[in-house]
């Protein structure tokens, strides 16, 4: 335990990492070219086996599904190279870093979207018997692999100054409600911006309007986060309140 404490923070000393965005999201979300391939795929291999097999239509209403999902995957990349080339210009560069969880999925995307906008990005990695398996796009110096839980947790919270949530599974929700907890009873202190991303899907899986209804949660705790839907929206919200909240101004040409 002690060592998952110490080892992380002497390498984020050394790489200067003292701000991040953190990215959550599923691991099985997966880019759109391959989605796309996989479902033409499996189209053809039905219309030679015929209607009646039931294993490859399942297969192919899965990967239907698959092929939708990967828009997700598309625009965190998306994001996360806007946020990165924009960190570019401020007089640190590396004023706000990525952090995924370092596996497949949107995960890999956020830390590719980083690698494709010139910066740095974290991977905090987790050792589990299936899906998780370090992604090639983070920086080497800043890919970890940690074997508990609540350790990680830590060092996504603890540089943390914004969290996107994209659509995930379990784990996902476990990241994000516990953040929203912290937040919620002001354990964590600083400002932290949460932006929730894909309101049609986070609105099917949790229905915060009927927790107020219920008695359970606060309205005002409706505005501990921030529900968006499109790339360039998330980047101007999370621009804004970075430099309202932590300052950093960009750089002007020839300075």
């Amino acid at each position: 335990m002690l060592s998952e404490f110490l080892e992380p923070q002497r390498r984020f000393r050394a790489e200067n990492v003292r701000n991040t965005i953190v990215f959550f999201g599923s691991a099985r979300v997966k880019p759109q070219r391959d989605a796309s391939r996989e479902l033409a795929s499996l189209t053809k291999a039905l219309s030679k086996a015929g209607r009646h097999s039931r294993a490859l239509t399942e297969r192919l209403r899965e990967a239907k599904t698959q092929v939708q999902m990967s828009r997700y995957y598309e625009e965190c990349v998306q994001l996360a190279r806007l946020l990165t080339a924009w960190s570019q210009t401020l007089p640190n560069p590396n004023t706000f870093v990525v952090c995924s969880g370092g596996g497949p999925g949107i995960m890999e995307a956020a830390n590719r979207g980083a690698y494709l906008g010139g910066g740095q990005s974290v991977g905090l990695n987790i050792s589990l018997p299936f899906e998780q398996f370090a992604n090639p796009y983070i920086t080497p110096g800043l890919n970890f692999e940690f074997h508990y839980f609540f350790m990680r947790k830590f060092w996504f919270v603890y540089l943390a100054k914004a969290l996107v949530v994209f659509p995930g599974g379990f784990g996902t929700m476990d990241e994000l409600l516990e953040l929203l907890t912290l937040l919620q009873t002001d354990k964590i202190k600083k400002k932290v911006a949460v932006v929730i991303y894909g309101s049609e899907y986070w609105k099917k899986v949790i229905d915060f309007d009927s927790m107020v209804e219920h008695g359970v949660i606060n309205r005002q705790d409706l505005r501990l986060f921030r529900f968006i839907d499109t790339p360039e929206e998330a980047f101007e919200y999370l621009r804004g309140f970075l430099l309202k909240q932590y300052g950093g101004r960009p750089i002007r040409k020839g300075s």
